[in-house]
């Protein structure tokens, strides 16, 4: 059977319903000569995601002339099958006070305490999402005879 028959390529539609179910995503930056990602919790807000951080690392690479990636995924026991979502595109710091204002009411709950002042929207691009269902762990088993009989002596 080839499992990448059982993957379904999701509609942009079904991408922000999925994107609206959950409120943490990792996001993809590039900082100096290097990628970085970094867990955050996030909002969407009329086909953008927003975010609220502090100043630093995170802030400065989405910041930056580089494109951004935030990733999400889940899973719903119900059917076995998870999902992932990525959003690609440009961020850009909120800072007008009229979207300053839209903005704080958004559900945007870090995790770490501390002054996150900084909100920064991103727009995506593109995005792309898939359904797949989850393998049995039992078909990466192998069996202790097939072990030994590959193990050198």
């Amino acid at each position: 059977m080839d499992s990448n028959q059982d993957v379904e390529e999701l509609p942009i539609n079904a991408c922000w319903a999925l994107l609206r179910t959950t409120t943490v995503g990792r996001l993809a930056v590039w900082v100096e000569d290097h990628p970085d990602i970094f867990p955050l919790n996030y909002a969407v807000d009329h086909g953008t995601l927003v975010f609220r951080s502090r100043e630093g690392t995170k802030v400065f690479g989405a910041l930056s002339d580089a494109p951004v990636a935030l990733e999400v995924d889940g899973y719903d026991p119900s059917t076995s099958k998870a999902w992932s979502v990525v959003a690609k595109g440009r961020a850009g710091a909120i800072s007008q006070v009229h979207d300053l204002m839209d903005t704080v009411d958004l559900p945007l709950f870090p995790w770490q305490g501390g002054e996150k002042n900084r909100f920064i929207r991103i727009q995506p691009d593109l995005i792309t999402g898939r359904r797949f269902p989850v393998a049995d762990p039992d078909i990466w088993r192998t069996p202790l005879s097939e072990v030994r009989r590959a193990s050198p002596e």
